[in-house]
């Protein structure tokens, strides 16, 4: 180990999975780390407010909607009973076991943890204000900033109201409403909403644009959109919210259709999950050379280097896609950076996940990318009805579809929706980032029956040798 290394003092601020991963990959190269981050252990958001306690919140909502289901094989269960303070202390219970993993490792690797928010003096020192109202001064020889991002808020559209609630506090599960609008149709909104609806509300959805998840493929979302509609008292496409009310006992919504058509709603709750905003606007980086475009998202190159030398950036607060495990290789690489390696951020595929039920994912070039860039490609889709596996579990609910380059059989893309799609997707990074030709797949031996058989079935569709579907190659 280089005695270079050794003596670098680096300072990462927040602690989320960018942010510790960054630390925690410091130390173990033997750099002198300080973490700076409110909470008691790192985790973040995703840990603390998101990504963790939703996908508990999902799982179990999944269990009812399968106990439900039963009855079409055969078994049949009574009507499942919610007993809400058990749900909340599982979820709970979810979370306080991974911090504690967490600050484990923190001590293990001897990072000086301080609990507080930091702010740049210059580019070489922070303030500290501590958690118990006490200012510390930090001098630091690199820094990275690790802040992350908050829900979107818009005052003049959305009254003060304890009935309507963000992201966070849907997840704090105070109660199961009567009625939810969830207004925004992306991937936290239809989350949200399954496991809202799972437990008894009756969720209406809004989106502005014309479809739900905006990002992905309309094929794999039409199938999606096909399967939680049943679960869902109304999906409302390609109108916009005008305005919002308290009312007694509720909460009166506005909307506009494309075609300028207005009408009044009642609900019991409104869950805001319009986006989010970077959190770079108390971080006193006026005082360093650090730039921020005109959302706030600080501005940087391949290694996540910012226009003052010593100081990085990484995750929410750099700007889309916000997803943790983009944040915690960015950390990665600044650090690897800073550290005197080769590294760079400049991944061909970055997976994007929506844990609704069936899942949607999908990773590298899409189809609709594809046409708007005039990329030529071939697009293999694989229906789930003809696979065994899915048949097994009465889920045909899905695709499997990938993005072929015609010329070289390189694979540029892969979408999946249905059940553990999730799970199935790295196949498609791997084979993005590896430059994987078709032919690759469709000679890896993959078990059966499994789903995942399906990405190799897609894989042999490309020489018209599929053997569950019948589509002879076009001559």
């Amino acid at each position: 180990m280089s005695e270079d290394i050794k003596g670098i003092n680096l300072v990462v601020i927040g602690g989320g999975p960018g942010g510790y991963a960054a630390a925690f990959l410091a130390a173990d190269l033997g750099m002198n780390v300080t973490l700076v981050d409110p909470e008691k252990n790192p985790g973040g958001v995703c840990l603390y407010r998101g990504c963790i306690p939703s996908k508990a919140l999902l799982h179990v909502a999944k269990l009812i909607d399968e106990s439900k289901e039963a009855h079409k094989r055969g078994v049949t269960f009574k009507e499942p009973e919610v007993d809400l303070d058990k749900l909340r202390a599982y979820k709970d219970g979810v979370v306080e076991k991974l911090t504690n993993g967490t600050g484990q490792l923190l001590k293990q690797r001897k990072i000086n943890h301080i609990r507080g928010h930091a702010k740049f003096v210059n580019a070489t020192t922070l303030e500290i204000d501590t958690i118990d109202r006490k200012k510390e001064t930090l001098s630091f020889q690199f820094a990275i900033i690790a802040t992350g991002s908050r829900p979107i808020h818009i005052p003049s559209l959305i009254p003060d109201s304890s009935r309507i609630i963000n992201s966070t506090g849907a997840l704090k599960l105070e109660d199961i409403p009567k009625s939810m609008l969830i207004m925004g149709g992306g991937v936290i909104g239809l989350e949200m909403g399954s496991v809202y609806s799972t437990l008894g509300s009756a969720v209406s959805v809004v989106e502005m644009l014309p479809g739900l998840i905006p990002g992905a493929d309309r094929d794999l979302v039409r199938i999606l959109q096909k399967s939680i509609e049943p679960k869902y008292k109304k999906i409302m496409l390609n109108t916009k919210v005008v305005a919002m009310k308290e009312v007694k006992g509720a909460i009166k919504v506005s909307f506009e259709t494309k075609d300028g058509e207005t009408f009044d709603e009642k609900y019991d709750k409104v869950l805001v999950t319009i986006g989010r905003t970077p959190n770079s606007g108390s971080l006193g980086l006026k005082n360093t050379k650090v730039a921020v475009d005109e959302k706030g998202f600080i501005q940087t190159d391949i290694q996540r280097r910012t226009h003052e030398p010593n100081i990085f950036a990484i995750g929410d607060v750099v700007g889309n896609p916000m997803l943790a495990h983009k944040a915690s290789h960015e950390g990665h690489v600044a650090v690897e950076t800073i550290a005197g390696h080769k590294a760079a951020f400049e991944p061909n595929a970055i997976p994007a996940v929506g844990y609704t039920d069936p899942e949607l994912a999908w990773a590298g070039l899409t189809e609709t990318e594809a046409k708007e860039q005039g990329q030529k490609v071939e697009v293999f889709r694989f229906p789930w009805a003809a696979s065994g596996r899915a048949i097994t579990m009465d889920r045909i609910d899905g695709m499997t579809k990938l993005i072929v380059d015609p010329e070289s059989e390189r694979i540029l893309g892969m979408g999946l929706v249905g059940v553990g799609a999730g799970e199935l997707i790295s196949e498609g990074v791997l084979a993005i980032e590896m430059a994987t030709l078709a032919s690759d797949l469709k000679m890896s031996i993959h078990p059966h029956p499994t789903i995942s058989e399906t990405i190799m079935e897609s894989a042999e569709m490309f020489f018209g040798t599929a053997t569950h579907v019948y589509r002879p190659k076009r001559k």
